[in-house]
């Protein structure tokens, strides 16, 4: 008998743990029939268990390969991020000077506070005692200093008062850096002209704003290891790195007379009472502008304090009629033409012209009068007369090559090109009117340049406000030349208007105030009524006083145009702006260093005094002796034409103690102008109310 074959398959129950898997593995089921049925369910299975493990084991290698291979670039900026920190350097503006290299603007290095809040203990606590130091309201400090954040600015620009008061105080999380503000050292000193910047040192308006991308550095990335808390920490004293310095701009502008502009500006807008006022002050030469000044001013390191009105920059925003100041531009027309000559006879219709429906009137009641006393007598008559003369087409295209209608191409923002419609839309009544200056627009600028070609013998410059631009290392980067722009009238021309226009500032003519002792002065004054903006027409009491001209007349060195708007105790260009000319002229020369043109009384020169000089020496004025201020003395200043504020104000700066009688306008005083008096002495000035007056 054979004896029965052994089983293959192990126990049925095998103890441990993993028993259960176990049997799966093998097979093991009670309801098995066979050896060779579990066999070939526990090979099966184990082939699916190896087919699952190859498959999860490719996936993981294939998976492996394309984080190391694909995507290896962007886990490797992952790793960087959280150890290495980029850094971009502050930006620091290059300076804008003077043409004398004085500074306009500077970048200079302040405090600012920030905090570090995930390493503040105590926000609230705090932020208590930050606030009083800051200046902030400890409410919305505490705010900020709850954020979840690693940075978070505080305070920026703070002063070094505030700054060492912070450090003082130790408190964790708040610290200190040092950043680049913009400073102006001149205050409000050509702030319009300059504008300003703001905290992220871009610029915000004027040349800040317009030579942005000159005057700032060029842009720096540093890269940084990052410590536990997150801070920043350069190796090799990398972050001690020189900040870049962004190029210099370089102005045409004279600080000292731009200076003097706006110390004069200010003096007569409040003696006048004006609503705002501009200068421009031109060298006829090159075009070069040694001054652009407007009123009121502000101070570019608090352009926020001030308002935008306050921070226009009117001479080259602000347009206006400019009234009789157009009429030399006019003759200027004619003469070149040839249709007239200096001492053409016009009659004048004793003052009164009609035009169809309108009448132009002027001033005073003229008879006959010649081309140079229509000009030192401002006749609008006249004018009117002889734009029919010259026709709307000649007159138009004149006007055009002056540069009306038209901007002048300064790098500033804001410029207006003024108002000169095409004369194909004049009526008869626009031609007349237009030749004196109404029914056309100016800016201040534009005026001042057109004044520079009759100046300079006939030949339009462009207004040159940026001379050139060097680079940090002292390379030229920019250099901006005389240019010039096209003739406008014949040499000729230029210098028989300019003599004419001299008659304007000599006894007879509207400008007697604009006249400068030993200088020849040609100019011509200007008074507009304005329009109404709304209910068209002109506005009631409202006016532009203006005055252009230049100085020397026979080789002019400087081109000065004044413009006030709205003055409320006079209104005429003569007695309002005129001065203003004056008193910029004879301080710009005397600083410049012109020397006077032709004779004048000076002080203990009997031959220079003229024939009312005595054999003795001392001076006269119309055989009054006059007493020269002897040393420790004051000299009594002239304060005919000015108004009694402006007289105390210039009382005041002499030293010396005003008695006003009347009221109007200064018209006699004792003692004479010029005389001396002890530092207190009492000067009495007679005022009277002026009868009429000149356009």
């Amino acid at each position: 008998m054979t004896a029965a074959r052994a089983s293959t398959r192990p126990p049925a129950t095998v103890p441990g743990r993993w028993a259960g898997l176990r049997r799966w593995l093998r097979g093991d089921d009670p309801t098995t029939a066979s050896d060779a049925l579990w066999r070939r369910r526990a090979r099966s299975r184990m082939l699916a268990v190896a087919a699952f493990l190859g498959v999860a084991l490719g996936w993981l290698a294939v998976r492996a390969a394309e984080l190391q291979i694909r995507y290896a670039p962007t886990l490797r900026a992952y790793a960087d991020e959280q150890h290495w920190r980029e850094f971009s350097p502050p930006v620091w503006r290059g300076p804008i000077v003077d043409r004398n290299g004085m500074p306009l603007a500077l970048t200079v290095e302040v405090d600012s506070v920030f905090a570090n809040p995930s390493e503040v203990r105590d926000p609230e606590e705090t932020a208590t005692r930050l606030a009083p130091v800051l200046g902030l309201d400890a409410r919305q400090l505490a705010l900020r200093l709850r954020r979840d954040a690693r940075f978070v600015w505080l305070k920026r620009l703070v002063t070094p008062a505030e700054a060492r008061a912070v450090r003082e105080l130790g408190l964790d999380g708040i610290q200190t850096t040092r950043e680049p503000q913009r400073f102006y050292p001149g205050r409000q000193l050509a702030g319009h002209l300059v504008g300003f910047v703001g905290y992220d040192s871009r610029g915000l308006d004027g040349l800040e704003h317009e030579y942005d991308a000159v005057l700032r550095s060029e842009p720096r990335v540093l890269r940084g290891v990052r410590d536990a808390r997150g801070r920043l920490v350069f190796s090799d004293g990398l972050g001690q790195v020189e900040a870049p310095q962004g190029q210099r701009v370089e102005l045409a502008i004279d600080r000292t007379i731009q200076y003097i502009a706006e110390q004069e500006l200010q003096a007569a807008l409040a003696a006048f009472e004006g609503r705002a006022a501009s200068v421009v002050v031109m060298d006829p030469r090159t075009g070069e502008v040694l001054a652009l000044a407007s009123a009121p001013a502000f101070d570019p390191n608090r352009y926020a304090d001030a308002d935008a009105d306050a921070r226009r920059n009117r001479a080259i925003t602000d347009r206006y009629e400019p009234g009789s100041t157009l009429k030399m531009f006019a003759i200027a027309a004619l003469l070149d033409a040839g249709l007239v000559g200096p001492e053409e006879q016009v009659y004048c219709e004793d003052g009164i012209y009609r035009i169809g429906d309108y009448k132009i009137r002027d001033a005073h009641r003229n008879g006959w009068l010649s081309l140079t006393q229509c000009l030192q007598r401002s006749s609008n008559v006249c004018l009117a007369k002889l734009a029919g003369v010259l026709g709307r087409q000649r007159l138009y295209e004149a006007l055009r090559r002056f540069g009306f209608g038209e901007r002048t191409g300064i790098p500033v923002p804001g410029e207006t090109g003024g108002l000169l419609r095409h004369y194909g839309k004049w009526y008869d009544v626009d031609l007349a009117a237009i030749s004196f200056g109404q029914g056309i627009s100016v800016s201040n600028l534009q005026l001042a340049t057109a004044v520079s070609a009759l100046a300079n013998g006939g030949t339009l410059m462009r207004p040159i406000v940026v001379r050139r631009v060097i680079g940090a290392d002292g390379r030229l980067v920019a250099e901006y030349p005389p240019t010039v722009r096209r003739r406008v009238v014949s040499e000729r021309t230029a210098r028989l208007l300019a003599s004419m226009l001299i008659s304007v500032t000599e006894e007879g003519g509207t400008g007697t105030e604009a006249a400068v002792a030993g200088f020849d002065v040609a100019g011509k004054t200007g008074t507009a009524q304005k329009a109404d903006l709304r209910g068209g027409g002109y506005a009631e009491g409202k006016w532009t006083a203006s005055f252009v001209g230049f100085v020397p007349a026979e080789d002019p060195r400087l081109v000065i145009s004044v413009a006030v708007d709205e003055p409320l105790v006079n209104h005429y260009g003569g007695i309002v702006a005129a001065p203003v000319f004056r008193r910029i002229a004879e301080r710009s020369l005397r600083y410049l260093g012109v020397p006077p043109t032709r004779p004048k009384a000076a002080a203990g020169d009997a031959t220079a005094a003229g024939p009312d000089a005595p054999a003795g020496g001392a001076l006269t004025v119309a055989g009054v002796p006059l007493a020269l201020p002897a040393p420790g003395q004051v000299e009594v200043p002239d304060f005919a034409g000015e108004t009694i504020r402006s007289a105390l104000a210039i009382a005041r700066r002499a030293g010396l103690e005003l008695v006003v009688r009347g009221a109007g306008l200064g018209v006699t005083q004792s003692p004479r102008p010029g005389t001396g008096l002890a530092p207190g002495g009492t000067v009495t000035v007679e005022f009277e109310l002026p009868q009429g007056g000149a356009p």
